[in-house]
């Protein structure tokens, strides 16, 4: 007799469905798993056997064979440990055969029975949709695994749990989603002093998801301002909470099965790895520019990055997706994030300080800002020098706006680009908009063609410079909103273009 369930394999953040075959023999008592297991998938043969005796489910003295199919799919990681369970189960006729076909299942089982959590419960979950089938997995994984609706989720804390439910001596109810995580208190814009064009930026910058750079000296204020970004960004949408949410699950960073609508902000350390970035490592796991998706990735100290790091930005920039190659896994995960990155004008920061500057200005501020590459550099949309604040305003009373006021009016641009793109589902925001589309929705005046065409010819923009030039026109049209792109919107969108470079 060969019983069969069902199981996932992770691509990134899709599950791919794996039948998990169970077959008795006549011969030597043996217990062996196939079909391309790694370490931890072999070791459950132990995991498994000391769990069912701790239910008193003696092994029959018989050929256990465990298949994986399909069998060329690379299978990692702990949580077959369940389905290969009840495969077992179910062959010795423990549980119903047909009942067990039915399910979709992970979790890592203990040697005392209990199933144990494991990562990537809410990928399973919609694989598990996709199938019509239920799921079962860790009760601890039970709340993460019910926000998707077109299932149903069966969460057993233990083996004793799951087998009484199979046989419906107590059958387990449902699991309940887990509560919309309450977003952590955002620090206000009004706290930064001074800095209004920086201010301005980043409220452009949220409000389009252009890509930011900002170059001041130390103690400018320069990370905390991308600290309040947050505070001003839209919470995500339904549709956007479930990517975020798919890719955090596989890098086990969802709490208690809560979902949050806040968007990410990830700032790594600039000692990061290319693995730690772009995502590898045992799995080919996500990186920081995925877990940054629909959210923020703020890179502070910029130049300091190793430089193969920074190069590998740009094709993620470009294309919102990242594609980690390996010997034995070639996954895709996406990163539609936008980048605030800072920088010191120099190694010693004060380039532009006569009375504290270093003896090699400028050549110091070209070598340390020429660690960013040119093609780099214009992939940011918006650049802009955040100047010291004299110490005379910081006893000034806070008189900017508040990240509540700044809110609102990125809230009312994303609605207005939501509806534009309504017709264009994959586009979000201005900043992804290209070719036909950019050109229907960000066509300028007669006197903003004039200028563009101007600042064209004298400073060499880039066709993709012109093309981030209008987009984030578009954006600034959009917080005034007008339906127009006219010359002062690209007036100021030129400004942030060029500043301390002119590509």
């Amino acid at each position: 007799m060969v019983a069969r369930t069902f199981t996932v394999a992770f691509e990134g953040v899709e599950a791919r469905r794996v039948e998990v075959q169970c077959a008795l023999a006549p011969g030597m008592p043996a217990f062996s798993i196939v079909g391309l297991p790694d370490k931890a998938v072999s070791e459950a043969r132990e995991r498994v056997r000391a769990a069912l005796s701790a239910l008193s489910i003696a092994l029959p003295m018989r050929r256990i064979t465990v298949n994986l199919s399909p069998a060329d799919l690379p299978k990692e990681g702990s949580h077959f440990d369940l389905p290969i369970a009840l495969a077992l189960m179910a062959a010795i006729e423990v549980v119903p055969p047909e009942d067990v076909e039915e399910l979709v299942s992970i979790g890592e089982l203990s040697l005392d029975g209990r199933i144990v959590p494991v990562t990537g419960a809410l990928p399973a979950a919609m694989a598990a949709a996709e199938e019509g089938k239920a799921l079962m997995c860790p009760k601890a994984c039970g709340a993460e695994a019910a926000w998707v609706a077109a299932t149903p989720v069966y969460a057993p804390a233990t083996l004793t749990e799951a087998l009484r439910h199979l046989t419906l001596q107590a059958p387990l109810a449902p699991a309940r989603p887990g509560e919309v995580t309450a977003p952590a208190a955002h620090r206000d814009l009004r706290d930064v002093k001074g800095q209004e064009r920086a201010k301005r930026a980043l409220e452009i910058a949220a409000a389009g998801r252009h890509h930011l750079m900002m170059v001041g000296p130390p103690g400018a204020g320069k990370s905390m301002l991308a600290a309040r970004l947050p505070g001003i960004l839209p919470d995500l949408s339904p549709a956007e909470a479930l990517e975020t949410s798919m890719i955090h699950s596989i890098s086990g960073l969802l709490s208690e099965g809560g979902i949050s609508r806040q968007r990410p902000f990830r700032a790594p350390h600039h000692t990061a790895s290319m693995a730690a970035m772009i995502g590898g490592g045992r799995g080919a796991r996500p990186g920081e520019v995925s877990l940054a998706h629909n959210g923020v990735l703020f890179m502070d100290e910029f130049p300091e990055y190793p430089r193969a790091v920074l190069e590998t930005l740009r094709q993620p920039i470009e294309t919102g997706e990242v594609v980690v190659a390996r010997a034995n896994a070639h996954v895709r995960y996406p990163c539609r994030f936008l980048l605030v990155a800072a920088a010191n004008p120099c190694r010693c920061g004060h380039l532009g300080d006569p009375a504290r500057a270093c003896a090699r200005v400028p050549a110091c501020g070209e070598d340390y800002l020429g660690r960013i590459s040119g093609p780099l550099m214009d992939r940011f949309d918006l650049r802009i020098e955040v100047p010291a604040v004299d110490w005379r305003e910081l006893d000034l009373p806070a008189a900017g706006e508040s990240s509540a006021t700044v809110a609102a009016r990125v809230a009312a641009a994303r609605a207005i680009q939501t509806q534009r793109f309504a017709g264009h589902p994959e586009l979000r925001v201005n900043a992804e908009a290209e070719g036909a589309v950019l050109e229907e929705i960000a066509a300028p005046d007669a006197e903003g063609r004039e200028l563009l065409g101007k600042v064209a010819e004298k400073f060499g923009l880039t066709a993709r410079g012109y093309h981030r030039v209008l987009r984030t026109a578009r954006t600034i049209a959009d917080l005034e909103g007008s339906a127009e792109v006219r010359r002062p919107h690209l007036a100021e969108a030129v400004s942030y273009r060029l500043t301390f470079a002119t590509r």
